[in-house]
């Protein structure tokens, strides 16, 4: 019986360390935008995530939300929700399908597509007042993603 438990564990974490990072145009999105499955197989890196939200050259997801754990990034925004305890609120196949798409689950907002690389009504073309060729590559990586799911989780009271 543990001979069968330790290879059923071993086989599983192979499994898991071989996984493929999902495409952002193969990521399956459920009901209401959920993506039950990660899109990298590895867990997300909290520390890295907190960086990604307020980093302005990354996520710069702090300019349109306030997180009050976030006391010593400037400039939070007030366009999107207050995020500070959406880790009591949401769940990690919640959060990971807002952050990657967020119009797969909110019609209209104006959250960017954070893990999308075409469809883009008109995407520029960096300054140059010029279109994007497509297909773009994605504002974050899939770890990225898992990264900020990961530090949007621990958002809670404390």
């Amino acid at each position: 019986m543990r001979l069968t438990t330790l290879t059923t564990a071993l086989v599983l974490a192979a499994g898991m360390a071989a996984a493929e990072t999902v495409l952002p145009a193969d990521v399956a999105y459920g009901e209401e935008g959920v993506v039950e499955m990660s899109l990298t197989g590895k867990p997300g890196d909290a520390e890295n995530g907190r960086s990604v939200f307020g980093s302005k050259s990354k996520g710069n997801c702090v300019s349109c939300h306030a997180v009050e754990q976030l006391a010593d990034v400037p400039f939070h925004g007030e366009v999107g929700p207050d995020l500070s305890y959406t880790g009591e609120a949401r769940s990690e196949a919640e959060l990971r399908g807002i952050v990657a798409n967020a119009k797969m689950t909110f019609d209209g907002t104006v959250m960017p597509a954070f893990y999308k690389t075409k469809g883009y009504i008109r995407p520029g073309d960096a300054y140059t007042g010029k279109a994007g060729a497509e297909p773009l590559p994605p504002l974050l990586s899939a770890q990225d993603i898992e990264d900020v799911v990961a530090f949007l989780l621990t958002l809670k009271e404390s």
